[in-house]
């Protein structure tokens, strides 16, 4: 059958590259890993997001009146703001996923955990969308279009999933051992800023051509060395002392 072929070759381009992602952030904790369960749990669960997150869209895209055969600024302003809705419905979903989960758990004891297991979300989702993408080509027998489509969904589409979610993780981790309103501030925050990043991201590559496709990339991947910067100061948060005395068994 080759709709079961063409979903199991999807599956493997999909998921396989996700997989060495995880892997890589993965080491960022190398020195308080995470439990196995925690990480396998928050990956799934960044995997059914998708399936929330595609009749959502739907109906942003029913309340949002934009038509494409009629160029002008409003249009275009129109489908910024759709992107954006497309955005910050992922991002904040992927955050909720995240929160229902893992980050109640007690085994998130330090400000990284947040942003490990953010990520490990947004992997989860991005293994998904990347099946989901690459099906349709493959079914085609478009198979060197179809790892065209791994390859660039790679290095650009997943790693702007990872930035997004952990700029989310990040501004949580800095008030990892703050009360509960500043806490819900701050993820506001970061959802916010996470939809912007995304959604100009996805903006980008639509309205621009193909030469400018590895320099929009090649922005991200300075996003990903920003990220890998910032987690090594958030190794450096210290815990207060009380929470040393609460939290912290002798």
């Amino acid at each position: 059958m080759p709709d079961i072929v063409a979903f199991s070759n999807a599956f493997l381009i999909g998921f396989v590259p996700i997989l060495l992602w995880l892997i890589f952030w993965l080491l960022e904790d190398i020195k308080h890993p995470e439990p196995r369960k925690l990480i396998a749990r928050a990956f799934f669960a960044g995997m059914v997001c998708v399936l929330f997150v595609i009749p959502l869209q739907k109906i942003s895209l029913s309340i949002i009146p934009i038509n494409l055969a009629v160029p002008s600024e409003v249009q275009t302003l129109l489908g910024f703001l759709l992107i954006f809705s497309w955005a910050g419905i992922e991002e904040a979903l992927k955050l909720f996923v995240a929160w229902l989960v893992v980050l109640r758990h007690t085994a998130v004891d330090e400000p990284i955990d947040v942003v490990i297991y953010l990520i490990t979300v947004s992997l989860g989702f991005a293994a998904l969308e990347n099946t989901l993408f690459l099906i349709t080509p493959l079914a085609n027998g478009q198979l060197e279009h179809g790892l065209i489509t791994g390859n660039l969904r790679f290095i650009g589409a997943t790693l702007i999933h990872v930035l997004s979610s952990a700029t989310i993780g990040m501004m949580l981790a800095t008030v990892f051992f703050k009360n509960a309103p500043q806490k819900i501030a701050y993820g506001f925050i970061g959802v916010i800023l996470a939809s912007v990043l995304h959604a100009f991201f996805n903006f980008s590559i639509i309205v621009t051509s193909a030469d400018w496709l590895l320099t929009i990339f090649a922005g991200v991947w300075v996003g990903i060395t920003f990220l890998l910067l910032m987690l090594e100061k958030i190794k450096l948060l210290k815990r207060p002392a009380w929470w040393e005395k609460m939290f912290v068994k002798k």
